[in-house]
Parts: C-alpha cells; sequence; structure tokens
C-alpha cells in the first residue's frame, strides 16, 4: 500500500512521457523544449508540497491528510482531462504536483514511525522495489493508450487509479502516529522544528547531496523523450529502453533491502556515491567524443540510474535519522529541499538539451561531484563508518 501511495506521484511523470510531443502540440506550443515542461512544472509542485503535507500529518495525522492528498490528486488529474491551453495546463500540472506529495512524505512518515536506522533504509528499499514497477511499465500503458486514443485518457486513468486508492487506503491504513505526538501548528514550533533539521549536521550533507543526485536524474527523465527518441532515433523503442534502466532501478532497490542491515547505509550508500561520480564522468566524456553513440549512453546511463537504488533509499534514512517525534516536519522539509530544489536543477539541464547528451553528462558529473563533497562534510571527511542516529529533544 505505502509502495502504491509513492506510485502515483510516480505515475504522473512517467506515464506522461511518450505523449509530450503530442501534448505540447495539441495545446498550441511549437518550442521543442516547452514539452518539458509538463514533467518540470509537476515536480517542482511536488517539492513545494512536500512542505506543507508533513507538518499537516504531524498536526493532524497520516491517515486523513492522505485522503485529502489522493481526493484532490484525483480532482485535478480530470481538471488535466478538460484543458484546452498550455498554460491552463502547466497551472493544473503544478498542483498536480503538490498534492502528489501527500504520498510520498506520509509513507516515508508511516514507516519512520515504525522503524529507525538500518532497519528503516531496508524497508523504505524494499517500498522503493516495489514502486519501481511503475517507471518500468507507465511509459509503455502511455504509448498503449496513445495507440487507441488520445492523450487525455492518460489524465483519466490516472483519475481512475487514485479513486480507487482512496477507497483502499480508507478501509486499509491505520493510524500510526501517537496522539500525544501531534504536534500543534504554531509559527514557532514550526520554525523550531525547521531550525532543528536545518542546523544537524548528520542530516544536511544528505538532503542536499541527494538534491544534488536527483536534480541530474530529473535533468534526464525532462529531456529523455527528445533524447532517446530523437537525438538517438529510438522513437519506438523509448518506452522499452526507459522500462529496461528502471529495471537497474528496481533490481538494486532490492539489493539495497537485503544488503543494507549487515553493511550499513552509510558504508552503502558512500561506495555507490563514488561509482555514481566516475559514471557520470564517464558520461561525459562518452557525450563528448563520441556523441552519436547509444551503445556507450546506454550502459552508462543504466549504471547512473542503478546507483539511485542505493542512493534514494539511504541517504533518505540517514537525513530522517535524527527525527524521531517531528518525522512528518522532518520528512516534509528535507523532501521539499530533495525534490523541489532537484526539479529546478533538472529543469536548467533539461533546458540546456542541445540534441545531444553532453549536457546531462556534465550534469551527473559535476552534481554527483559535488553531492559527494557535501556527505564528506557531514561525516567530517570519514566515510564509510556505521553511525548511530542522534535523537533530538522537542
Amino acid at each position: 500500500m505505502l509502495a502504491m501511495m509513492m506510485a502515483l506521484q510516480a505515475l504522473g511523470i512517467d506515464t506522461m512521457l511518450p505523449a509530450l510531443g503530442e501534448i505540447a502540440s495539441d495545446l498550441g506550443t511549437s518550442d521543442p523544449n516547452d514539452r518539458q515542461l509538463v514533467v518540470s512544472t509537476y515536480l517542482v509542485g511536488m517539492g513545494i508540497g512536500a512542505l506543507a503535507f508533513g507538518f499537516l500529518a504531524d498536526r493532524f495525522g497520516r491517515k486523513p491528510v492522505l485522503l485529502a492528498g489522493i481526493a484532490c490528486y484525483c480532482a485535478l488529474s480530470f481538471a488535466c482531462v478538460l484543458a484546452e491551453d498550455f498554460g491552463v495546463m502547466l497551472v493544473l500540472r503544478f498542483f498536480h504536483g503538490v498534492v502528489s506529495s501527500a504520498g510520498g512524505v506520509v509513507a516515508n512518515a508511516v514507516v519512520r514511525d515504525r522503524f529507525e536506522g538500518d532497519r528503516m533504509a531496508r524497508t523504505v528499499s524494499l517500498i522503493a522495489m516495489v514502486f519501481m514497477i511503475v517507471p518500468i511499465l507507465a511509459p509503455t500503458v502511455g504509448q498503449g493508450i496513445l495507440l487507441i486514443a488520445d492523450w487525455r485518457w492518460i489524465f483519466g486513468l490516472l483519475a481512475g487509479l487514485s479513486g480507487l486508492m482512496f477507497v483502499w487506503t480508507g478501509l486499509r491504513l491505520s493510524e500510526t502516529l501517537a496522539p500525544e505526538d501531534r504536534q500543534q501548528l504554531q509559527p514557532r514550533r514550526i520554525a523550531h522544528n525547521f531550525r532543528l533539521v536545518l542546523t544537524n549536521r548528520d542530516a544536511l550533507g544528505y538532503v542536499f547531496g541527494a538534491m544534488l543526485v536527483f536534480g541530474g536524474l530529473y535533468g534526464f527523465i525532462n529531456m529523455s523523450e527528445q533524447l532517446i527518441g530523437g537525438h538517438f532515433g529510438q522513437g519506438r523503442r523509448f518506452p522499452l529502453i526507459f522500462g529496461l534502466l528502471a529495471v537497474s532501478m528496481a533490481a538494486t532497490n532490492f539489493i539495497n533491502s537485503r544488503i543494507v542491515e549487515r553493511f550499513g547505509a552509510r558504508p552503502v550508500s558512500h561506495v555507490a556515491l563514488l561509482i555514481f561520480v566516475a559514471s557520470g564522468g564517464g558520461q561525459w566524456a562518452a557525450a563528448t567524443f563520441y556523441p552519436d553513440s547509444l551503445a556507450l549512453f546506454l550502459p552508462f546511463m543504466m549504471v547512473n540510474m542503478a546507483l539511485i537504488g542505493f542512493l534514494g533509499a539511504n541517504f533518505s534514512s540517514i537525513a530522517l535519522q535524527p527525527f524521531a517525534r517531528i518525522a512528518g516536519s522532518a520528512s516534509s522539509l528535507q523532501t521539499s529541499i530533495r525534490v523541489g530544489g532537484g526539479a529546478l536543477l533538472g529543469g536548467i539541464i533539461g533546458a540546456a538539451y542541445n540534441g545531444t547528451a553532453q549536457p546531462l553528462g556534465a550534469a551527473l558529473f559535476l552534481l554527483s561531484a559535488s553531492g559527494l563533497l557535501l556527505v564528506l562534510i557531514s561525516e567530517n571527511f570519514r566515510l564509510f563508518r556505521r553511525r548511530s542516529a542522534k535523537i533530538e529533544l522537542v
């Protein structure tokens, strides 16, 4: 169930990818890069929405906030079906992203309510493994819909699925936040929680490090249809290629869930980040010297996406470890930074698309190297250590 909560977020991105050109054309925009805004505005909305839903979940409980978010997601999906103007579509997509963030934030808070440390990282990886089925299948589903209907039916599918998710959540999800742990929505309390999250050195490097790494990933998602379908001439095979890349992420999330309790979230993610930097450098070199080589692009991209499976869950769990009683607020602010900041970076990378993979390769290398520096600062320049969380007093 937690995986499906988060899957609604991904469905709002990945089912769109084969239809971006058609959506942009039907709604009256001619700049080829404008189609990316259908994805990037949604991602920015996700980041901003995450900031609110965590605090609401800490005040009113996990279940009612999640149900409200799913209901709004369903309504906005239906509104997108009716959109007749590209500007209106972008506004709707922004708010679509805002409400979609309820699933990710609340799911993380529910896991933090029940688990901590490496066991939490293992649980997040298991959820992410199931969640990864979505980007594997979603582009194919989107392209399948386009074979028999127009792009509006993709949003109709999202509305129907979110309606079913609302019923399932209402019937099956139990409240995990204890009444005595509910936080008041007071400005001083919110500012206090913000300060705790933003001044915790153990967590901060992982939050902003993840933002930089995910910025590169979002940049790829934004330009993936143009890059794979256009530059490399694989339009018909785009869903298959994108799905294969997503399979690598699902596989490493499963592997992470099996090894993280044995080796520790920090050592596993540190090794993965070092390899990510090297692979990003390889992608940049390949795009510079062999710009038309799909045979070089795909292996490097698959390695980078696979490593996200070791980085995403572990970075998130490490960053959330110090915040027991304010897990919703901490998850909210951290997710907002990670997703919102990553989405802005991804939009910049996507807008820099020049018909080759060179801007993507440069971004993957430079952003991940910067993320490595932030993690080193959080760890006092000593990697690969297993450490216990410092739980704050609230």
